[in-house]
């Protein structure tokens, strides 16, 4: 039935339909006509506005990777919408779905140069801007457009490989009305779960069964697919060992032996291991990016060939990207695994024993590698060491809480020695390597989740990209909690300078004065100015306890750590950065099949 209907109540309709209870959004000129519609529907969908675009980006990014639910974000014309391609980029990267809403001069003004238009290489072209990061941009011109621009913007954040969407609305249309309905969206997953072929099944479940060093390589389609429960019986049925990428953490439960942790640079020993030495390996839902690959290095993480590559993804263009696959299989994560659980069933596979030899192996690398690293566990300093950092917080949070770290030198000691016991709770800035998106995102994903602890591990120079979340945090009611690594530096940068430069440094330690001493402002005391609970940490012995209060006090707070900059991760892969030599592994050596 239709009726006569202003373009801004349409989007407000919609969304509410497609059950998004948020939009995090940025008010303008642009689009007090969308601000206006949102008003009437404020019972149905609660507009939150931090205080930078960027930040409405990276929390409704966050909130799709704890919820699996798309929410919206809304910005206005000219700057208000050219601060968010950072965080679509990064949501892009990483396979994370939203709606980004931006608007943009009256279509009667079109290609005359109006206030805030990019019209240059074209009228109203912003979502030029934006086409590198979305699945597609939709610039309806007329109310009538509205409804079929929305049904396919919606479909499409979801449908196959997730990523955000953008709709760019001129400034008439929010107000303009017609006599028009909304299309009907209940589409459900149709298209969603594509599965293999029989033949495909068959094939790679005679592979696995006749490996003697099988390993299982997962990504964040795995997390995206909720596959969690099936990829673990499948790995305790065939006992094949796992390694993941970052946003695959917790698909297994990582205390698991069969967990081996990340793999790459700045993964375990025993990760690495496995990786160069398997002889089959299966890949679900992973890209083979090149910090996980060792930069494609043949004999640092990965020897494809001769190990026979099954790669598995939704996304039929990262298959044989980077490695060539003995088999490729578009399909679902949890399709597929599925579809493999019961080809095993068919025959009568409940357990396979074949890799106790490989298994014993990898028990041996792992406590290798355990002898080497958990002394420094409990090692009491000030400045704290960084490792020591990662086991307090493991040890005193419950299972259930949301980590966010932000990108930086600090995001490389949790890959190495975090232990995420669930899916959805680890969200990494991976693919784009965002700074602000744990500093921003933590918002969203305690929204997405208010009953469980979020905690975002920030950088100092990340944390500084992006404060103004404390009075998001503040306005909102918000009890998300900051640990900002604080070692006075751009320090994943500085490491470079000093690894590969010979210790040529500039520009990535924070200084101040003539004598260069250290930099920073007093965080703790920043955040009290906003209204959140902060303190300062300089012993490790006094970490644990700062760290269990935050979480107990269920409000905004922060804790300004100090970490002991001169202690670097043991690498036990290789990252090369052409024409840069590649460094040789730290701990343990490149392998040569």
């Amino acid at each position: 039935m239709t009726r006569k209907t202003k373009g801004g109540e349409l989007i407000a309709e919609h969304l509410i339909r497609e059950g998004m209870p948020y939009v995090f959004g940025i008010c303008g000129h642009g689009n007090v006509g969308m601000l206006d519609a949102l008003y009437d529907r404020k019972d149905e969908i609660t507009l939150v506005s931090p205080r930078h675009e960027q930040t409405a980006g990276h929390m409704a990014d966050a909130y799709f990777r704890v919820a699996h639910q798309p929410v919206a974000t809304l910005t206005s014309c000219g700057p208000g919408s050219a601060n968010i391609p950072m965080s679509v980029a990064c949501a892009q990267a990483d396979s994370s779905a939203f709606l980004a809403i931006t608007a943009n001069v009256p279509t009667s003004q079109f290609n005359r140069g109006p206030f805030q238009e990019a019209y240059i290489h074209g009228q109203a072209s912003f979502p030029d801007a934006l086409r590198p990061f979305v699945k597609r941009t939709f610039q309806p011109t007329r109310v009538e457009m509205l409804p079929l621009a929305l049904r396919q913007a919606t479909q499409l954040l979801t449908q196959g490989r997730p990523g955000p969407v953008n709709l760019d609305v001129p400034y008439d249309l929010f107000q303009e009305s017609a006599e028009i309905a909304l299309e009907q969206t209940d589409s459900g997953d149709i298209g969603n779960r594509p599965g293999a072929s029989p033949e495909a099944i068959a094939a790679v479940a005679d592979l696995l069964l006749a490996a003697e060093r099988p390993l299982i390589f997962v990504g964040h389609g795995v997390t995206l697919s909720e596959a969690s429960a099936e990829l673990t019986e499948l790995q305790h049925r065939l006992q094949v060992p796992q390694v993941a990428s970052p946003n695959g953490m917790g698909t297994l439960d990582m205390t698991d032996s069969l967990s081996l942790g990340f793999i790459g640079r700045n993964g375990t020993f025993a990760a690495n291991q496995a990786g160069r030495q398997a002889d089959i390996l299966l890949t679900i839902g992973a890209r083979f990016d090149d910090r996980s690959a060792s930069s494609w290095l043949p004999g640092y993480s990965w020897n494809i060939p001769p190990t026979k590559l099954i790669q598995v993804d939704i996304d039929s263009s990262e298959l044989g990207r980077n490695y060539v696959p003995a088999i490729g299989v578009q399909a679902d994560a949890r399709t597929f695994l599925r579809q493999l659980l019961a080809e095993l069933d068919r025959r009568g596979v409940n357990r396979h024993d074949g890799t106790r030899g490989w298994l014993a192996e990898i028990a041996a690398w792992q406590a290798e590698w355990a002898a080497f690293t958990a002394p420094n566990f409990e090692i009491d300093t000030s400045p704290m060491r960084p490792e020591r950092v990662v086991h307090d917080i493991r040890q005193v949070v419950p299972d259930e809480t949301i980590l966010v770290p932000d990108s930086g030198a600090h995001h490389n000691w949790f890959m190495q020695f975090w232990e995420c016991r669930r899916p959805q709770s680890m969200l990494n800035t991976w693919g784009y390597s965002a700074m602000g998106f744990g500093v921003s995102g933590v918002l969203g994903a305690k929204l997405a989740a208010p009953d469980r602890p979020s905690i975002a591990v920030v950088g100092d120079g990340g944390f500084t990209m992006t404060p103004h979340v404390l009075c998001t945090a503040i306005e909102y009611d918000i009890p998300a909690i900051w640990v900002v690594w604080n070692n006075y530096a751009w320090g994943a940068i500085r490491d470079l300078q000093q690894g590969q430069f010979q210790n040529r440094e500039i520009g990535t330690s924070f200084t101040r004065g003539a004598n260069g001493a250290p930099y920073n402002p007093d965080f703790a005391a920043l955040a009290r100015a906003h209204g959140v609970d902060g303190v300062k940490v300089s012993r490790s012995d006094d970490f644990r306890g700062a760290l269990a209060e935050a979480i107990a006090a269920n409000r905004p707070y922060l804790i300004d750590l100090e970490v002991d900059p001169g202690v670097k991760p043991p690498s036990t892969g290789s990252w090369q950065l052409p024409p840069m030599p590649a460094p040789e592994p730290a701990f343990g050596s490149r392998w040569r099949p």
